[in-house]
């Protein structure tokens, strides 16, 4: 299992990465709600499909936290039993943790499907900490690491339950994308420095520490960004999932600060370009960045001039989260150069 550490390590990524990319569907469809309780769905390891499921029935069995819809509340079983042929409300307590109690089976999977790609990242990340004990004798940090990012899965876990609790508080919401950029940087990092035969670049200091000022720019963006997705929400819950027009038909001057700072990022961006193909740095992960840079302008102008044309939501988010990893990966390759033979 050591020798497959960095194939354990980029699988890993790539689940964190689906988590992201379900999580950026669950929000673009509404589906955030779709299982109002945690970490089970409407009380059941595999959801419900049919509405009739949530509903109280005479002569049923079941079983100790198994939750219900009635009178437009959720009702959740005490013990195990069988109903009698009427209600008996001592075999049931309110679920106290909100009120929402609504069953839509579309939104239902979608959450449902977004958890368990976290569950299978979970587990992944599990696996790499194991791996990890062949790195302790020599890089005691890999081990380390592996074992935070562990935690770091387990707290966004539970980030996720407060989501769901808060009735998706758009602050949550926010910290919880936060939290899911952290865990990629935690994995690239690993990926990294658990690679033996990693090529050592070129080094330029103004390249380098230019190259770490536009990264900040893009953590600056992405924040911004997440502050124009909270205006978005609270938009649609005052004017309707429906009448995308007027969304932003009076954007936040938010809007206008992360519209304004993206014609910013693209100029460094192209600039950094610039400086290492003209050094001949090596540094080839930055066409990755244009290229993401290229098609998040496209779907930010579609969202706004097209009144947000159908996945244009996710992509936008998905692609904020690979520019990030991919920039970070080249900080990383171009700060360790800063120790390679090759400095000049």
């Amino acid at each position: 299992m050591f020798k497959n550490y960095r194939k354990i390590a980029k699988i890993s990524l790539v689940l964190v990465y689906l988590v992201i990319i379900a999580g950026a569907v669950v929000r673009m469809t509404g589906s955030g709600m779709g299982c109002p309780d945690w970490p089970k769905c409407f009380g059941h390891l595999i959801p419900p499909t049919n509405e009739s499921e949530l509903q109280w029935q005479p002569n049923q069995e079941y079983k100790k936290g198994q939750v219900i819809i009635r009178q437009e509340s959720l009702q959740v079983a005490t013990s195990d039993f069988k109903s009698n042929s009427e209600f008996n409300n001592t075999n049931w307590e309110a679920y106290t943790k909100h009120d929402y109690a609504k069953f839509n089976p579309w939104h239902t999977w979608i959450e449902f499907i977004n958890r368990l790609f976290g569950a299978l990242a979970g587990l992944g990340t599990l696996v790499l900490a194991i791996a990890s004990f062949g790195y302790w004798k020599k890089k005691k940090r890999i081990t380390i690491l592996s074992f935070l990012v562990v935690f770091a899965m387990g707290f966004q876990a539970w980030l996720g339950a407060t989501v769901v609790y808060s009735v998706l508080e758009p602050v949550k919401i926010t910290i919880h994308m936060i939290m899911a950029l952290v865990i990629v940087a935690m994995l690239l990092y690993l990926i990294f420095i658990s690679n033996e035969n990693r090529k050592l670049f070129t080094y330029n200091s103004r390249t380098t520490v230019f190259l770490i000022i536009v990264f900040g720019l893009t953590l600056i963006q992405i924040v911004l960004g997440t502050q124009v997705r909270q205006f978005v929400d609270e938009q649609v819950a005052e004017v309707g999932e429906t009448a995308k027009n007027l969304w932003l038909s009076t954007p936040a001057m938010t809007f206008y600060i992360h519209r304004s700072f993206s014609i910013l990022v693209v100029l460094f961006n192209l600039y950094l370009a610039y400086r290492i193909y003209k050094l001949n740095l090596g540094l080839s992960k930055i066409n990755w960045v244009l290229l993401i840079l290229l098609i998040e302008v496209i779907t930010g102008m579609a969202m706004f001039y097209l009144d947000f044309p159908f996945m244009s939501q996710a992509l936008h988010l998905v692609l904020a989260s690979l520019l990030f990893g991919v920039q970070f990966y080249l900080v990383l390759e171009s700060y360790i150069s800063v120790r390679s033979p090759k400095t000049s």
